[in-house]
């Protein structure tokens, strides 16, 4: 007496399936703990290390390391904490900082005039989860690159940092 065909009952397969994907969803989030990506369930706050800066540009050090102040704490749901106290820590060096690369001209006048320029920085950087050592994400000799309009050169080496920054959080993130 049952009005549905037979075909659109859901089988004995499928229902033990509805029962059992929530529960294997509940399993991972207990395993990976859903806390900063794939970031170790014990990991809860960050120190972020002033970079070793080995170029003659001063205020590279300190962008760097407010932008990933700011980036790892809001993407990563952790909070700052001095180097004793935290549970990871973001330590590196800033290698070499070239700037005023011509990418493009304007070949209309005389001389033909760089119009657009780019900046490159090469870095060296660790991330290590303090409780145990071991590197959460680490790149040798890294290389960011920004491009700027002649006399911008803020603005590429914004978009170098912001280059460098989103690959460490990514690198992060992606640990598993």
């Amino acid at each position: 007496n049952n009005p549905q065909p037979r075909s659109m009952r859901p089988s004995g397969a499928f229902k033990k399936l509805l029962f059992v994907t929530p529960l294997l969803l509940a399993a991972a989030g207990c395993l990976y703990g859903f806390h900063g990506g794939g970031l170790p369930s014990h990991v809860h706050t960050i120190a972020v290390i002033p970079f070793d800066n080995q170029t003659p540009v001063a205020d590279i050090q300190r962008e760097i390391s407010d932008s990933l102040r700011v980036r790892l704490v809001s993407r990563l749901g952790l909070r700052e904490a001095s180097e004793a106290h935290a549970s990871a820590v973001v330590r590196g060096t800033i290698r070499r900082y070239e700037a005023g690369i011509p990418i493009g001209v304007d070949a209309r006048s005389r001389g033909a005039t760089a119009v657009q320029r780019s900046l490159s920085m090469v870095l060296d950087v660790d991330v290590v989860d303090q409780t145990n050592g071991k590197s959460l994400w680490s790149r040798k000799g890294y290389i960011v690159e920004g491009q700027y309009n002649e006399g911008e050169e803020a603005t590429g080496r914004s978009m170098a940092v912001d280059k460098l920054v989103t690959a460490i959080v990514e690198g992060v993130q992606s640990q598993w």
